[in-house]
């Protein structure tokens, strides 16, 4: 019992120290008007942290969204740059001091990361239900809207932007591009050592494995099975030997793997490799503009699909302006941010291309993405369901465990 006084007396104790005194705490948004939450958040500034790492995004949102909101509703956006993983320990951090109001409204998300800050009360909602621009623009219908990485969203973040795993090669050196993953292997036979792929948990390397394992595998059965590592080792041991019959003809044999990502595009810009690989599915059209990847650098996807998935933005569970949040949310899934998005930074949207009007579509299929890519209805047709978020680490540990240096 003294514990628990103690514990109530310190929480007690902090509140005072996050006390915003925002105008968001001052009406109940759960049954607010649209109305009410705009004027609620009119004047107010908003926190949105995510990723920092790219440049054009953070350009983008500077610029393009932080002008947008504060022409239209008079809202500061701050964009603070940081790792997902020290995002959710700061907001734990502040759950354990019982910091009713924090110092994080909005999260750029998704997978793992929501399914452990949904699971551990660190996300507020739901919300998306209040947003005009979820029915004006967005597939409410779509199994993406519904789940991330399989886990129920359930109002607790809306989309952001679509990725899809592609892979990419120089086709003045290397032709013909794989289409499957028994072309794969004959490809890396073709070039031994000039392949390989971002050692895991790199979220490239993870999605290309994954993508390995719905190719030999099947993806249908992995929606529903259990988190269980021997239940998933089996389930995916012909891949595994598929990954391990690939390691002698990669760099390095297999032994060891690039340490990310990065690492992995600067081999592939110097000629070290003859592959490369992306979840940001026009990253080619980048690389051409920017001079880093020749002209005849070409994406392509295996025939029978690639892992495609969403990114999200979040509430924090003790945002000081949850109503200036959910109104920069609602901006950035209107059609007019979208198509800024999608000429900007060639991310795919998540719009709804039959709720456009006929101008907005025009708009979104005049905007010219560059060379080297597939185009966007190409990939959707393409695109294959993430796993469950449960399913990822295990895969992970257990590529560690069988595939590297057997």
């Amino acid at each position: 019992m003294k514990r628990m006084i103690a514990f109530v007396l310190a929480c007690l104790m902090v509140l005072p120290l996050f006390g915003c005194g925002s105008k968001a705490e001052e009406i109940d948004l759960t049954n607010a008007s649209w109305e009410e939450i705009l004027d609620t958040a009119r004047g107010t500034t908003v926190i949105f942290y995510g990723w920092g790492g790219d440049e054009n995004r953070n350009n983008w949102l500077n610029t393009t969204v932080a002008q947008y909101v504060k022409e239209n509703y008079d809202i500061t956006l701050e964009v603070v740059g940081m790792n997902i993983d020290d995002i959710l320990a700061k907001l734990s951090g502040e759950k354990q001091a019982c910091a009713s109001s924090g110092s994080i409204d909005m999260i750029w998300i998704n997978g793992e990361n929501f399914y452990s800050a949904k699971e551990n009360g660190l996300l507020w909602g739901p919300f998306t239900d209040k947003l005009p621009n979820m029915a004006a623009y967005i597939d409410l219908e779509d199994p993406e809207t519904l789940n991330d990485f399989c886990m129920p969203i359930e109002g607790f973040e809306a989309p952001y932007a679509k990725a899809q795993m592609v892979m990419y090669a120089d086709t003045a050196v290397t032709p013909d591009l794989p289409g499957s993953s028994e072309e794969l292997m004959a490809f890396c036979q073709a070039n031994p050592g000039k392949v390989t792929y971002p050692a895991l948990p790199d979220f490239t390397g993870s999605a290309f494995v994954r993508n390995i394992i719905y190719e030999i595998c099947g993806w249908e059965q992995f929606q529903t099975m259990a988190a269980d590592y021997d239940t998933v080792k089996a389930a995916i041991e012909p891949a595994l030997e598929y990954l391990r019959q690939l390691n002698p003809y990669l760099w390095n044999e297999g032994k060891t793997f690039p340490d990310s990502s990065t690492t992995l595009d600067a081999m592939f810009s110097d000629g070290e490799l003859v592959m490369n690989m992306s979840y940001s599915p026009f990253t080619v059209a980048s690389g051409i503009a920017d001079g880093i990847y020749t002209e005849t650098t070409q994406t392509f996807v295996f025939d029978n699909g690639t892992i495609g998935n969403t990114n999200y933005m979040a509430i924090a569970y003790n945002s000081p302006n949850k109503a200036g949040a959910m109104v920069v949310i609602n901006a950035i899934i209107s059609g007019q941010i979208q198509l800024t998005q999608y000429a900007q930074l060639r991310e795919l949207p998540v719009v709804a291309t039959g709720k456009l009007s006929a101008e907005e579509l025009a708009a979104f299929e005049s905007v010219d993405l560059g060379k080297g890519i597939l185009s966007q209805a190409e990939l959707l047709s393409h695109r294959l369901p993430e796993m469950p978020a449960s399913l990822v680490p295990i895969i992970e540990q257990i590529w560690l465990n069988e595939v590297v240096g057997k």
